[in-house]
């Protein structure tokens, strides 16, 4: 999670904008998230990105310019 938190704005953005890489950041960040914080929303929502990970790519590109933070970080 730190690491995707450390990239450049525009980098986050490019990498949620491609529907591939977008998911595969969206599954490691969120696994990560819960192996450092734990917690069961952050479980959750880890493996709902298994199947739902390109719909919770684009909610975070819109988070990320709007909040300059993923959703549910």
């Amino acid at each position: 999670m730190t690491w995707f938190n450390k990239l450049n704005r525009l980098v986050q953005i490019i990498l949620l904008l491609i529907p591939g890489v977008n998911w595969v950041v969206e599954v490691i960040v969120r696994w990560s998230t819960w192996l450092q914080r734990g917690g069961i929303i952050r479980l959750v929502v880890s493996i709902l990105t298994i199947p739902f990970g390109i719909i919770f790519g684009w909610l975070d590109l819109i988070w990320v310019l709007l909040f300059k933070k993923l959703f549910l970080q």
